[in-house]
């Protein structure tokens, strides 16, 4: 079967999803084989590694889309020589997809909102936020976004947003180097980013700039984020279990493989009509919650989150 991941920007889908679903899948189906490959944000790439993947006799397409309607040829392509397609974290838009995992991603944004408001206090009427998304081509992104703006609109002042082309994190922060001299004599008081790529890219701007710290969402619980949270410079993440993620995944396209249809009691509208869906939860991380989440759960551990000038501030916060 085919793992077709979108980008390694964000360093889970190398350090995470990839080697969590071949582990559960050699697990399942000791003679089945992962054919991975990374389409590096280009959709057409990842299209042509769709169609070599099939080619190559793929029975299951695991696909993480780059753009989530141009994915839809590649749904084609493989209905077409009847294989399952499973949309995986993100989701295929307009075209009809087999099944859906990955968490919910509205509510992802609500986490963030609320956090932030929570960080913010009284100063969220003193002073103005950023806002930065993600890639407009990503669904998930769109979500964030609805979560969000559903839990900050009317409750904070937004002095610029901008969407993240590609999700790169140069791109976030070029953008927010440019808006800050612009605002010059306007307090921002806090930054809501997507995910903590954008996160750490803008804390590094408004650092160059010189501007105070203030607090910033972020995602995906980032090993350098989470550094960032211990130390101050970044507020929050949201933690995704990526692992369970990446399992169920591999589960799904077990059973695929042998023919069995699971009946999920979840369904998402794609756009092509509704498609049977597994979500999962998120949850907000915190400096006092790493411990008990991502730190608990194995996902990452204290040996890599603590190392150098970190040790200090994982002792303050329970962590060793």
């Amino acid at each position: 079967m085919a793992l077709l991941l979108p980008e390694r920007k964000a360093s889970r889908y190398e350090a995470g999803d990839q080697p969590y679903f071949a582990q559960k899948l050699a697990e399942l189906c000791p003679g089945c084989t992962v054919d991975y490959r990374n389409a590096e944000q280009s959709a057409d790439t990842q299209l042509q590694q769709a169609k070599d993947a099939l080619d190559q006799g793929a029975k299951v397409l695991v696909l993480t889309p780059v753009d989530s309607v141009a994915a839809g040829e590649i749904v084609t392509v493989a209905k077409q020589r009847g294989v399952p397609v499973i949309s995986y974290d993100r989701l295929v838009l307009k075209t009809a997809v087999d099944y859906y995992i990955s968490f919910d991603n509205a509510k992802v944004g609500t986490l963030q909102a609320q956090a932030l408001l929570t960080a913010l206090g009284a100063k969220a009427a003193q002073g103005e936020i950023l806002w930065i998304n993600g890639s407009p081509t990503d669904n998930n992104a769109t979500l964030f976004k609805q979560g969000a703006h559903a839990g900050l609109d009317g409750k904070v002042r937004v002095a610029a947003e901008s969407d993240t082309a590609e999700w790169n994190p140069d791109n976030a922060k070029a953008w927010t180097a440019r808006v800050l001299p612009t605002l010059r004599g306007r307090t921002i008081v806090g930054v809501y980013a997507a995910n903590d790529g954008t996160a750490g890219a803008a804390i590094a701007a408004m650092q160059a700039a010189g501007l105070p710290q203030v607090p910033v969402t972020g995602q995906d619980a980032e090993t350098a984020a989470l550094q960032r949270i211990l130390v101050g410079d970044q507020y929050m993440t949201v933690y995704k279990a990526i692992r369970t993620e990446a399992e169920t995944a591999a589960t799904l396209a077990n059973d695929l493989v042998r023919g069995k249809r699971p009946t999920e009691t979840e369904s998402v509208d794609n756009g092509a009509g509704q498609v049977p869906s597994i979500l999962l939860d998120p949850v907000t991380v915190t400096k006092d919650t790493i411990a008990s989440t991502v730190v608990k759960d194995g996902f990452v551990t204290p040996g890599a989150l603590c190392a150098g000038r970190y040790a200090d501030a994982c002792r303050a916060a329970g962590i060793g």
